[in-house]
């Protein structure tokens, strides 16, 4: 059976099976690109930052600069910007800013969710329609005959538009499994390199020394 006999077996279903498949794949391809950039520099970019930021205050900020297409980046600069924070502060604008990462770290979870739950209901609402064809056609008294042959090929067709919808839904399950993961481990690593910037913040306020970026020191 060729690929396009076998859609058109599939019955009306295999429509928008098809464009859910599509629309997975596509947001597959984009939610690797996002994954892959950001755990193949963050590590580095934030080991520098923390090492830079006892030191040299304003290279540090300047690396976050140049870096803020990363999440934990923008985490940071959001901190870092504010003019003379207590350590509350500094805590709250953290914290405030990895609560605005989240739908971008978590981005297309409801699609997939959608495309996960949807679709082997599709195939099933496939295969109901394809039995209802093929038994429509069967002759009582005619068992034995052509027309049950017929209902019996009809049956192995309208099974098809449940495989496919199985297989969207299995093939975007493995992906949503995977980004649902990193997102959770983004979420970690944030917590804990926001708790190591706010740490060093910490100890700069304790000991009066405010590491602005050209801004005047507080009087005392």
């Amino acid at each position: 059976m060729s690929i396009s006999d076998f859609f058109v077996a599939g019955g009306i279903v295999m429509v928008p099976l098809l464009a859910f498949s599509l629309l997975a794949i596509a947001l597959i391809l984009e939610r690797l690109i996002f994954w892959q950039q950001v755990t193949k520099r963050q590590r580095r970019v934030v080991r520098d930052v923390l090492n830079l930021y006892p030191y040299d205050p304003q290279a540090a900020f300047q690396k976050l600069e140049k870096n803020s297409d990363l999440p934990i980046a923008r985490v940071f600069l959001a901190a870092l910007e504010l003019e003379q924070p207590t350590p509350e502060e500094f805590r709250l604008a953290l914290e405030s800013a990895a609560q605005a990462e989240l739908p971008i770290l978590n981005r297309f979870s409801t699609v997939f969710e959608t495309i996960i739950g949807t679709s082997p209901l599709l195939g099933l609402l496939g295969t109901i329609l394809g039995l209802m064809q093929a038994f429509s056609v069967l002759r009582i008294g005619d068992i034995g005959g052509s027309t049950t042959t017929g209902v019996t090929g009809g049956i192995s067709e309208a099974l098809i538009s449940t495989v496919s919808g199985l297989c969207v839904a299995i093939f975007t399950l493995l992906f949503a499994n995977t980004f649902r993961g990193l997102y959770r481990r983004q979420l970690a690593l944030i917590q804990e390199y926001g708790g190591k910037l706010e740490l060093l913040y910490r100890r700069y306020y304790a000991h009066g020394r405010l590491p602005y970026l050209g801004l005047p020191k507080p009087e005392r």
